[in-house]
């Protein structure tokens, strides 16, 4: 998800779950073959096993841009095919290449001839008013026979014209049967959906018809659901972490990028450096459902406290919650 899982994101989600995996946000191509490519790609090893998406249209450009994430150690190459942004259909990527299977199946067989690690593909169940079950099906199909043998399908259609990428996200209906047929029809594929989900029994419904269940929006702004992950999908049965333990653990890695790249300055200051918001504004949906949320929300975004740069603010955060919950 553009500009949210990023790498400090991946960390505080990696303090929840040990072994779900997770996925960078959409890097393009030109980003990385023209751009700086240590602030793109370098990440944490805590965050292991994690994936670099990619978005890009030409198989040269993604080989070598595959060939890099492989280089900086990411664990998965995933090519955005679902993204329907208009900024993105301008690159002549995204969901736009559903419509070119053929040139998807191209793209997959350059990187994965240029890498050893998996490269999976990422897609939505149809383009604009196509809704035939049979469009999904040849795509799959066609983009498998490249060797690629992971799909993550968000079961919408992705609207072209008209819808922002947030109604995107919510006007085309879910249409999760096509996803499971999917699945019976390629059971050789590993089929993960995608799209909607919100609560375990959701996902415990899903996989008795697919493989795995990518989670987006709920996951980040309700991240402490996927404390029981562990144990309930990876057979893992080592102490859950609790909230607290969640924080204790995020403040030496902030204290450490902190000390790297240095404390940041008022905003429009010069060498405004690492800002502590950076990091504890994806955290702010860890006590959700919880008693004392808002004061906790609340604390972690407060621009003053935030301002001053010190990662004992979660801490505060932490006890404003335990006050009003006693």
């Amino acid at each position: 998800m553009m500009d949210w899982t990023d790498r400090h994101c991946r960390v505080f989600h990696r303090q929840i779950t040990r072994h779900t995996w997770l996925y960078t946000e959409m890097v393009t191509t030109g980003a990385l073959l023209h751009g700086d490519v240590a602030r793109h790609l370098d990440f944490s090893e805590q965050e292991h096993p994690v994936a670099l998406q990619l978005g890009g249209s030409e198989p040269d450009d993604l080989a070598k841009s595959a060939r890099l994430g492989e280089q900086w150690g990411y664990d998965e190459i995933n090519l955005n095919c679902g993204c329907p942004s208009e900024r993105v259909q301008k690159g002549a990527f995204g969901a736009c290449l559903m419509g070119e299977p053929q040139l998807v199946a191209d793209c997959v067989k350059a990187m994965r001839d240029a890498v050893a690690i998996d490269v999976t593909v990422k897609h939505r169940i149809g383009i604009d008013q196509t809704e035939s079950y049979d469009f999904v099906r040849d795509f799959v199909g066609t983009v498998s026979e490249a060797g690629c043998h992971t799909f993550i399908v968000h079961a919408r259609n992705a609207i072209l014209k008209g819808l922002s990428p947030k109604e995107n996200r919510e006007i085309p209906p879910l249409r999760y049967a096509f996803a499971y047929q999917l699945k019976r029809d390629f059971p050789q594929l590993e089929i993960i959906i995608n799209g909607g989900t919100k609560t375990t029994a959701e996902i415990d419904a899903h996989l008795l018809h697919v493989d795995g269940v990518m989670l987006g929006r709920e996951a980040y702004h309700n991240p402490y659901m996927m404390a029981s992950f562990d144990a309930r999908y990876y057979g893992d049965d080592r102490a859950v972490a609790s909230r607290a333990d969640v924080l204790a653990a995020m403040l030496p890695y902030i204290r450490e990028q902190l000390r790297i790249h240095g404390k940041g300055k008022a905003e429009g200051g010069a060498g405004s450096g690492l800002k502590l918001n950076s990091i504890t504004r994806h955290m702010l949906g860890l006590m959700a459902g919880m008693p004392g949320a808002r004061a906790f929300r609340q604390t972690l975004s407060d621009s003053k406290k935030l301002a001053a740069g010190d990662p004992a603010l979660l801490l505060e955060a932490l006890a404003r919650t335990q006050l009003l919950a006693a």
